[in-house]
């Protein structure tokens, strides 16, 4: 890859999370298209939310027949994620990258992460990745650690995106029941306060 691809790109849009949001659902940096459409994982071909819907047996993230305008099915993503205690947001907050290729991401600099954490009952992290593992891990746990939550647990998960394609969707079907467990749980607990 040659330096002369990279592109300046800033993040876009905002964070989906509430208080009751249990855990955090991190990507690297937006494709061209999720911050063309303006939220997470946008790419027709990127499999996560079809991978939501199976985890959580809830399929009002998807639109099977084309028949939702891009707002609305943005609208009915944020209320799906926002119903099942997931919060969205990406690590990196404006970066140097060619396309959606997060092996190019150069300059990054973080969302701040522990914004989200002290005002929501997110108990634990998962990446999309390696790349948003280590991007994580490198940019974002060090502002954690000084905000006091140095204990919050990470767990980095294998990326939806196509480019995965080694990958089968029951495979990460079976890798993402973690988040709706770790979800449940929290819903659970919330519910008992």
């Amino acid at each position: 890859m040659t330096v002369d691809r990279l592109e300046h790109v800033e993040h876009g849009f905002g964070p989906v999370w509430d208080a009751d949001s249990g855990v955090l659902v991190l990507g690297s940096m937006p494709s061209p298209k999720s911050r063309q459409m303006r939220f997470y994982y946008g790419h027709p071909h990127n499999r996560f939310w079809p991978v939501m819907a199976a985890v959580f047996d809830d399929d009002s993230c998807l639109d099977p027949d084309k028949a939702m305008t891009e707002e609305a099915l943005v609208e009915a993503r944020r209320r799906f994620a926002i119903s099942h205690h997931v919060a969205l947001w990406d690590v990196v907050a404006s970066c140097d990258i060619a396309g959606a290729s997060d092996a190019s991401i150069r300059n990054a600099v973080p969302n701040d992460i522990a914004s989200v954490v002290s005002r929501s009952s997110i108990a634990h992290v998962f990446a999309t990745g390696a790349k948003a593992g280590q991007l994580y891990r490198k940019l974002c746990v060090p502002a954690l650690i000084e905000a006091g939550y140095e204990d919050l647990p990470m767990t980095i998960l294998p990326s939806t995106s196509s480019a995965n394609a080694s990958i089968r969707l029951d495979q990460l079907v079976e890798s993402y029941r973690l988040v709706a467990d770790c979800s449940f749980r929290t819903d659970r607990a919330s519910q008992t306060r």
